[in-house]
């Protein structure tokens, strides 16, 4: 007969070694795969709101640079020379359908009937470095010429306050170049209102090396300009603002002690009373 086994016998204590050895593997087990599983939680969590705090920072940036840009521009607006509601009402800012190269930098955008727009803040800039080139001359060295009828007059109310003289309706061509006629003179800065128009003043002045000053439309090319002002020169109205600004800047650069009718008188909204 085969012996019995007794209790305790060291095939029982092999057996048993090895269930407690695998017992803890497989809780280790376990617990490792518990462990990836909230690393991995924990891993998802922190992406998620890396994520969040990257599109908050975006958020913040963004409405910082539109609070920067909002302020720049006021600030733009505060420093013009008029308010800017004045430029619009005027048509400063109203070109042609034709949009020269040398013009083409200056111009904002079209209307939908073709119609150039020039960016308001750089009419203003223009307008203001216009001033300063114009008054580095003195009034007995500079002439303003303004063929078309709808600046005559505005350029009639700039020559009698700074005491520049004006050429309306008809430039005496050859005044500038042909020292045998009796109107000839030097001067040393011509300003020119539209060079299409104005083309006789623009190409004797050329002709003797003197400076210019002109009023650039979208249509209008700059060649030959020292310095140019940008705008509407086919309105009496936008020509008026042009003309106004020029004359308040060079008065006051100059010490010409002169009381400037306001703006209005200048583009025909109020008419001045005579007598």
């Amino acid at each position: 007969m085969p012996k019995k086994k007794k209790a305790g016998s060291e095939d029982d204590l092999e057996i048993s070694e090895l269930q407690s050895e695998e017992v803890p593997e497989k809780v280790a087990e376990a617990e490792s795969a518990e462990g990836t599983k909230e690393a991995k939680s924990l891993e998802a969590k922190k992406k998620a709101l890396l994520e969040k705090v990257a599109k908050l920072k975006e958020k913040v940036e963004e409405t910082s640079s539109e609070d920067l840009k909002e302020k720049v521009k006021a600030k733009k607006r505060a420093e013009m020379l008029i308010p800017l509601e004045e430029y619009v009402k005027a048509g400063i800012y109203l070109g042609t359908r034709v949009v020269t190269p040398d013009m083409r930098q200056y111009v904002y955008r079209r209307r939908a009937d073709g119609l150039a727009i020039f960016n308001t803040d750089i009419i203003d800039e223009k307008i203001k470095e216009g001033i300063e080139f114009l008054t580095k001359f003195n009034p007995e060295d500079v002439i303003v010429v303004c063929k078309r009828q709808a600046g005559w007059k505005a350029v009639k109310m700039f020559a009698d306050l700074t005491g520049i003289r004006a050429f309306t309706k008809k430039y005496p061509a050859g005044i500038l170049t042909n020292t045998t006629l009796p109107e000839f003179f030097e001067n040393q800065l011509t300003i020119i209102t539209d060079h299409w128009l104005d083309k006789n003043a623009l190409n004797d002045t050329l002709r003797v090396n003197k400076n210019i000053l002109m009023v650039c439309d979208t249509n209008n090319f700059s060649k030959g300009a020292s310095q140019i002002m940008i705008g509407n020169n086919k309105s009496s109205k936008s020509l008026g603002v042009i003309y106004y600004l020029l004359t308040k800047g060079y008065c006051k650069a100059k010490g010409i002690d002169k009381n400037i009718p306001e703006l209005e008188f200048w583009t025909g909204e109020k008419e001045i009373a005579h007598g």
